[in-house]
């Protein structure tokens, strides 16, 4: 289950001679498979003394939660932290490609927090370019409660921007499959064709469009 072990090891190495408060942003992304879709990031950051221990004690990676305990848990954790939600759309996906993207959308999301960060964690092992100092850790979400919440935010934050495509295109499903390659989505794409929320250098949907 994720802690503060590494926020308080990071706050450690950079609070040396230094006064104030020190900002730690958990940063990870959400959408890098499916064929459909924006890729979402979100970076949050919260406050060790006051983060409710009750809320610690149940968070953790977005993928090992339900949706209904994800959106459970929502409300209250965008209540305990301070975050940003960030996108790289299709056109972005298509023309820098899916990693790029992804880079792209955590850049975007840690420069949207209300106060620049004085470091972060980052899910994973790319390093996003990010104007602090930056700690990859792979699996973050189970390893980091900043890491967890900001992969939370960013799990519901894309599942209802895909509900609501899905009002504009019911048959491919994406309420339910957020835009992921299943079966459903796969006779759609055959039956119909791609729509513009499709990632067109994705090797399923190229196919398709020859």
């Amino acid at each position: 289950m994720p802690d503060f072990v590494l926020e308080t090891e990071m706050r450690a190495k950079l609070g040396a001679g230094r006064d104030g408060k020190i900002t730690i942003a958990g940063v990870d992304e959400v959408g890098r498979g499916p064929w459909a879709g924006p890729v979402v990031a979100c970076a949050a950051v919260l406050d060790q003394t006051t983060f409710p221990a009750d809320l610690a004690a149940v968070l953790d990676d977005s993928k090992k939660l339900s949706a209904k305990k994800r959106a459970a848990l929502l409300p209250h954790i965008r209540a305990a932290a301070d975050f940003a939600i960030a996108e790289a759309s299709v056109e972005e996906i298509d023309r820098l490609n899916i990693l790029q993207a992804s880079l792209l959308a955590m850049r975007r999301a840690v420069e949207a927090l209300p106060q620049r960060p004085d470091a972060a964690l980052v899910d994973g092992n790319r390093d996003p370019g990010l104007h602090c100092p930056t700690t990859l850790v792979v699996k973050g979400d189970s390893r980091s409660l900043s890491i967890a919440a900001a992969s939370i935010i960013a799990k519901e934050h894309r599942d209802s921007l895909m509900a609501e495509l899905a009002a504009e295109y019911p048959e491919y499903g994406w309420e339910r499959n957020a835009g992921y390659g299943v079966k459903l989505h796969q006779e759609a794409l055959n039956r119909l064709g791609p729509t513009p929320h499709h990632r067109r250098s994705f090797a399923p949907i190229s196919r398709l469009i020859g």
